[in-house]
C-alpha cells in the first residue's frame, strides 16, 4: 500500500505486512535559487540537539532541512517514509520492524544504518536527558538491530500510531559514535548541509549533492533562515524584500500584506491552539472547582473575534481539534457564564478569587491582549486576574512550566495519542498543567487502553470520553484554535496543499517549495 493515510492504517488493524510509503511531487518544480525566511521562535540557546527543540525556528532548520527522521507527515496528513523505507507490525501492534533506506550518507560521509537509529533514540532516555520525546522512546522496551538496514522495536504495549510517532521533530537521526560532533556542527542526512549557524541569529545551508530524495524534494541551492522574533520587524523584512517568507502574521496588520501585489497570504486550518495552562499541583489550581470557574469565566467567542479576527475557531478545552480523526463533535461547547463561574467558586469555598496570569506575545501573537480580555470577562464572575506582562526573551525557559498560570500555545499533533502522550500523560516533561494520576486516574487509564486499541469504533469512544474529561476537569484552558497564517513573496512557489501540522508547511518549506 502506498501513501496510506492514518485512517487507512487504522482500518487495516495494523495487520502484519509491509506498509511502503513514497511521496512524489505533483508537478515539476524549478531547481536552483535561494530561499530566505524570517522566522520567529529562535533563541540564543538554540542548538542542533533535537531534544531541546520547541519552536518553529529550530524545527524548520533541523527536521525541515539539515536532519531527517524515520518517517514524515506529508502535507495532506498521510504518513510516508523518510529514513525508513517501509515498516510492518505484529497483529497486536506491539512489535514493529522498520526497513531502512540503503545508500544514505550523513553530511560527513558516514553511511546511515541501524546503529544510528538505536543510538539516536537512546539519547531521549539517557540519564538526565530532558526531551519532550522521552515518553515515546520510553515506551520501547527493546530495540534490536536485525541487519544494518533493519531495526525491530518491541513496545511495552501495542500502539497503532507508532509509525506516526517516529516523525516527531525531536527524533532526529545522528551518526552513531559521532553524536556529540554532529550536534556541535549540525551533521545530519537532510537535504541541506550547514554552512554557518549563529544561534538565535541566522542559519545558512546549501543543497547536499546526490541526496537520496533525488529530484523529488529540496529544490533550492541555498537556504537562509533569519531569526526575527519581533512581529513588526518580521513584516517589514518581508515588505522590503529582505526575506521571501515569514511566519506568524499579526492579524491586525494583515491588510497591509494583502495589499502588496508581490505577496500572497497562506492561511491553513489545523490544530494550532492558544492556551492558558495552570499548574494543578499548585493552589488554588489544585481545586477542580476553581478550574471550572475559570473555564466559565473566559469569553471564547470574544477572543476569536478580537484576537484572531476570525482566523480560527472557538476551543473547548481539549487539544483534539477538527483536523484529528477522533475529534469529539458531540461534546457540548462550554459557554461564557459568569454565574456558573461564581457557582464553582462557591463550591470551592470562595467568594472571590485573586490570581496572577503571566503572558507575553512570545506565547502567541496577541497573548497579552487575550490575557486582558480574560481579565475583563472573568471579573464578572468574581475572578480578579492580575495580568503580568513577561519579557519575550526567555519566556519558554523562565515562565512556561514554572509560573502557576500563563499563556502558551501548541501546534497539535497528527494523532490523538501523540498529543495526549506529549502534554497530558502523567509525569511527561511537557505536561504543562502537571495533571497527575491522582487527579486524572480515569484519563490516564483510557490513555493506555486507547493507545493499544485496534478497533476504530472502540478507540473513538475512548478518545471521546478523554476529551470530555479534559473539558470538565483538566487544567488547560483552550479558548481558541488559530489558523496558520503566513506570507510568501510571489517569486517563491509553494504546492497547492500546504501542511497543517506545524507552521510553514510543517516546517518543511525548504524541502517542498521552490523558486517560481
Amino acid at each position: 500500500m502506498h501513501g496510506i493515510s492514518r485512517r487507512g492504517l487504522l482500518k487495516t488493524g495494523v495487520a502484519a505486512g509491509v506498509l511502503g510509503m513514497t511521496g512524489m511531487p505533483l508537478r515539476a518544480q524549478t531547481r536552483g535559487g535561494k530561499l530566505t525566511a524570517g522566522l520567529s521562535g529562535a533563541n540564543t540557546s538554540d542548538s542542533w540537539d533535537g531534544r531541546t527543540h520547541s519552536d518553529l525556528y529550530m524545527i524548520a532548520s533541523a527536521q525541515g532541512a539539515v536532519f531527517d527522521s524515520l518517517t514524515e507527515v506529508a502535507a495532506d496528513g498521510s504518513l510516508k517514509g523518510e529514513l525508513a523505507e517501509s515498516w510492518e507490525a505484529s497483529a497486536d501492534a506491539k512489535t514493529w520492524t522498520f526497513n531502512l533506506r540503503q545508500g544514505v550518507t550523513f553530511h560527513n560521509g558516514k553511511s546511515f544504518g541501524a546503529d544510528d537509529v538505536i543510538e539516536s533514540l537512546q539519547l531521549h532516555v539517557a540519564e538526565g536527558a530532558k526531551s519532550a520525546a522521552q515518553p515515546i522512546v520510553a515506551a520501547i522496551s527493546e530495540m534490536t538491530k536485525i541487519t544494518d538496514s533493519q531495526v525491530q522495536f518491541v513496545l511495552e504495549a501495542g500502539n497503532a500510531d507508532f509509525p506516526y510517532l517516529m516523525s516527531d521533530y525531536h527524533l532526529l537521526m545522528y551518526p552513531a559514535g559521532q553524536i556529540e560532533e554532529a550536534i556541535a556542527q549540525g551533521v545530519g542526512t537532510g537535504l541541506y548541509q550547514v554552512q554557518s549557524f549563529d544561534p538565535g541569529v541566522r542559519m545558512v545551508a546549501t543543497r547536499y549533492p546526490d541526496h537520496y530524495k533525488g529530484d523529488s524534494a529540496g529544490f533550492f541551492n541555498e537556504i537562509e533562515y533569519i531569526a526575527i522574533n519581533d512581529n513588526t520587524a518580521r513584516m517589514n523584512a518581508l515588505m522590503t524584500g529582505q526575506v521571501d517568507t515569514i511566519n506568524r502574521i499579526d492579524f491586525k496588520t494583515e491588510p497591509l500584506l494583502r495589499a502588496n501585489p508581490a505577496l500572497r497570504i497562506q492561511e491553513v486550518t489545523g490544530n494550532q491552539q492558544y492556551t492558558f495552562p495552570m499548574l494543578t499541583d499548585t493552589a488554588p489550581f489544585n481545586d477542580a472547582n476553581v478550574r471550572r470557574a475559570l473555564k466559565y469565566g473566559i469569553n471564547r467567542q470574544e477572543m476569536v473575534d478580537k484576537i484572531l479576527l476570525g482566523h480560527g475557531a472557538v476551543g473547548n478545552d481539549t487539544p483534539i481539534g477538527p483536523a484529528n480523526q477522533y475529534y469529539n463533535t458531540e461534546m457540548e461547547q462550554l459557554a461564557y457564564d459568569p454565574d456558573q463561574a461564581k457557582f464553582y467558586l462557591q463550591q470551592a469555598g470562595l467568594d472571590s478569587l485573586d490570581i496572577d496570569l503571566s503572558a507575553s506575545n512570545a506565547a502567541f501573537e496577541g497573548a497579552v491582549d487575550a490575557a486582558q480580555l480574560f481579565q475583563s470577562s472573568a471579573a464578572a464572575g468574581g475572578i480578579n486576574i492580575n495580568v503580568i506582562q513577561e519579557p519575550a526573551d526567555g519566556y519558554w525557559s523562565n515562565v512556561w512550566l514554572k509560573k502557576p498560570f500563563c499563556a502558551s500555545y501548541w501546534s497539535g499533533r497528527a494523532t490523538e495519542d501523540w498529543m495526549f502522550s506529549t502534554a497530558y500523560e502523567a509525569g511527561v516533561p511537557w505536561n504543562d498543567s502537571q495533571w497527575d494520576e491522582k487527579d486524572s486516574a480515569r484519563f490516564q487509564e483510557l490513555l493506555l487502553t486507547a493507545r493499544a486499541e485496534l478497533d476504530s469504533n472502540r478507540r473513538r469512544d475512548q478518545y471521546f470520553e478523554m476529551q470530555q474529561i479534559l473539558r470538565d476537569e483538566g487544567g488547560v484552558l483552550i479558548p481558541m484554535f488559530a489558523n496558520y497564517v503566513q506570507a510568501v513573496n510571489n517569486r517563491i512557489s509553494s504546492p497547492d496543499v500546504v501542511g497543517n501540522l506545524w507552521q510553514m508547511d510543517n516546517g518543511r518549506m525548504a524541502e517542498r517549495w521552490s523558486v517560481a
